[in-house]
């Protein structure tokens, strides 16, 4: 099929920038969770702000290499942004949502229209991506579950907790409130992996 006439083009095109959103939305929520104190949170948000920015560009440069020495001006397309306070509180759980709908949803649907149209390295772009977004979607479950719960610094076994600032750690079942090394804030204690994928 011709890319130019196919609905893959629009698919890559509404990809493209809804990676660049959830970029954004991420660097914004990101800010919240600074603000109330939460920098490993903020840390964490960055790092999925940096991976959707890999896939817009990943979208960008398949879309380029489709168009060859053709140009497009403009690809409409119709995409719709939820638009919320970023606060922690609900930001959390609206983007594991999102992350959650488009990995399970969006982006198969995608795979399977460019493989139909003979897009193959298309639809294995939109399936890689579509596994690190429920990948997202499970992180950021995990973040609004505990921090909804308040329990984002206490486990039910005794596990190893970590000062992302200096280094400091200590095994138990709780954080520290204030880092006995370096006087830093609980908000600074790293979130350990296990914690984030058995919630």
């Amino acid at each position: 099929m011709n890319f130019l006439e196919s609905k893959t083009k629009e698919n890559l095109a509404r990809a493209f920038a809804a990676e660049c959103q959830d970029g954004a939305r991420y660097q914004f929520i990101a800010k919240s969770a600074v603000s109330e104190g939460f920098s490993v949170i903020s840390d964490q948000l960055k790092l999925l702000a940096k991976n959707e920015m890999a896939h817009a560009s990943r979208f960008y440069s398949l879309m380029l290499e489709h168009l060859g020495n053709s140009k497009e001006d403009n690809v409409p397309i119709e995409a719709g942004y939820p638009f919320e306070p970023s606060l922690l509180r609900t930001s959390l759980q609206s983007a594991a949502d999102i992350e959650l709908y488009e990995g399970k949803n969006i982006y198969p649907a995608f795979a399977k229209v460019a493989k139909d149209e003979g897009f193959g390295k298309i639809a294995e772009a939109f399936l890689l991506i579509a596994q690190v977004e429920n990948s997202h979607h499970q992180t950021l479950q995990a973040l609004a579950t505990m921090y909804k719960n308040k329990c984002l610094y206490k486990f039910t076994d005794k596990i190893q907790w970590k000062c992302s600032n200096c280094g400091h750690t200590h095994e138990g079942k709780e954080a520290w409130d204030i880092c006995p090394l370096c006087t830093y804030p609980q908000g600074y204690v790293n979130i350990p992996q296990q914690k984030l994928q058995s919630n």
